[in-house]
């Protein structure tokens, strides 16, 4: 395997079978495209921490597989984060705090044309400690030669450019330091701050923007995420984050961000996956609303999670359930995470479970009305004459068939207690889809 870091029209592969993508993230799509131009029917691998917009997206729809390393090296520990307004003085005692450890400090500031009055200011602010800089408009060996003395520990305080991004691994080096952050990427953030915390020692970032400056929108939601996501495994959520702000991009094209604004991104990913199904030979099932329209309460309390963006995600989860067999997951995420969950909580996953069977039964719709529960198949086919018997006996006078093909079944509940009422609910469709 030879690693190529530059190739022109003239080279020529003897027997191209695997590519191998390493910081995919870095890569124009076409860049990636120009390569596998090279052979047609060659292999890609690419890796990242955190996968561009459009390369999640490709996966999430099935047009590529994808798999996800959650488990970190061993004795790494979580680097605690800190989003805050530029404040010389929590620098300061950041930088001090870092030395009186004996250990490094990256700070990054990405404006070439400065860096050296930023690396002087530094000096003044913390005299002990001995500041240098480096920045992409150096030579190759100049940037080699500084970033051997940081690795050596000749240096403890590295004012820098993005070009320490990737590919530096200097575990004495455990705090990180960005000025301007709102001007970065969220990807390129979580790569930064990756930097840090390779050790055993306990790591600390400090993401900060111009004092008093109002931040943009995608800026705000940026920062916020890079602050929420510090747990090991982030990258993907990162990149889920970044999805959802900056959009999946171009499937055909070379767009690797932007939204699909013709027909609204559900609909698009939902006719994605259909095609992507087709082309593989598989079965497309049909879709159908399903409403469901219960007197119970069904929500997440704010005394369980406060966290607006950690309810909003726990809503979702519960949302993208399909198979019953999630809910269990869910349930132990979430009494992991947050604790014992409340009746309310209880009852909304009870009804993702009501829809994982009316998904399975063709079931459209399924009302209360009082005492009465109605539920509306669209395929009357799976309610046989032996279960029609068989509802018939156990419920007498309780259950009711009526409409074409016996496709509306009436329920009449002994109790008006909400879980009372679930669990009724739940038991007919269990014996539906016996």
């Amino acid at each position: 395997m030879v690693p190529i870091r530059f190739y022109g029209k003239d080279v020529k592969f003897k027997d191209l079978g695997l590519l191998i993508i390493d910081e995919e993230h870095r890569f124009g799509v076409a860049h990636k495209e120009k390569i596998k131009e090279l052979k047609k029917n060659v292999d890609v691998l690419t890796m990242t921490a955190t996968p561009i917009p459009r390369t999640l997206h490709l996966s999430i729809v099935g047009i590529r597989d994808m798999s996800v390393i959650y488990d970190p090296p061993q004795d790494r520990k979580e680097v605690q984060t800190y989003v805050l307004e530029y404040d010389t003085d929590v620098i300061k005692e950041a930088i001090f705090k870092e030395l009186e450890r004996n250990g490094q400090v990256f700070y990054l500031y990405n404006k070439v044309e400065d860096i050296e009055q930023k690396a002087s200011e530094i000096s003044r602010l913390v005299p002990e400690a001995r500041v240098k800089f480096a920045h992409g408009k150096m030579s190759g060996k100049e940037i080699e030669e500084i970033m051997e003395e940081f690795a050596l520990k000749n240096i403890d305080v590295l004012v820098c450019t993005t070009i320490m991004e990737s590919g530096i691994d200097i575990p004495n080096a455990n705090t990180m330091i960005i000025e301007d952050a709102d001007r970065l990427g969220l990807a390129q953030l979580y790569q930064i701050r990756g930097r840090v915390g390779r050790s055993d020692k306990k790591a600390y970032a400090y993401i900060t923007y111009r004092k008093n400056k109002v931040l943009s929108e995608v800026s705000e939601k940026r920062l916020k995420a890079i602050k929420e996501f510090t747990e090991f495994g982030s990258g993907f959520k990162i990149a889920l984050r970044d999805l959802e702000i900056r959009g999946a991009g171009n499937i055909l094209g070379t767009e690797q961000s932007g939204h699909i604004e013709s027909v609204g991104y559900e609909m698009y990913t939902r006719l994605l996956e259909e095609a992507v199904k087709e082309l593989q030979g598989e079965e497309v099932e049909e879709q159908f609303d399903i409403q469901i329209d219960l007197k119970v309460s069904a929500y997440i309390p704010d005394e369980y999670i406060s966290n607006n963006s950690q309810k909003i995600e726990v809503y979702q989860n519960i949302a993208n359930i399909n198979e019953e067999a999630e809910i269990s997951d869910i349930c132990d995420e979430l009494i992991d995470r947050f604790g014992e969950m409340p009746d309310e909580l209880f009852n909304l996953l009870e009804i993702a479970r009501i829809k994982c069977y009316c998904r399975k039964l063709y079931i459209s719709k399924i009302m209360q009305n009082n005492e009465n529960v109605t539920i509306y198949l669209l395929d009357s086919s799976v309610l046989t004459d032996i279960k029609k018997k068989y509802i018939v006996d156990t419920y007498r006078r309780r259950v009711f068939l009526s409409g074409e093909n016996s496709s509306v079944i009436t329920l009449k509940l002994q109790s008006q207690n909400e879980s009372d009422t679930l669990n009724e609910v739940l038991k007919l469709l269990k014996i539906i889809s016996a």
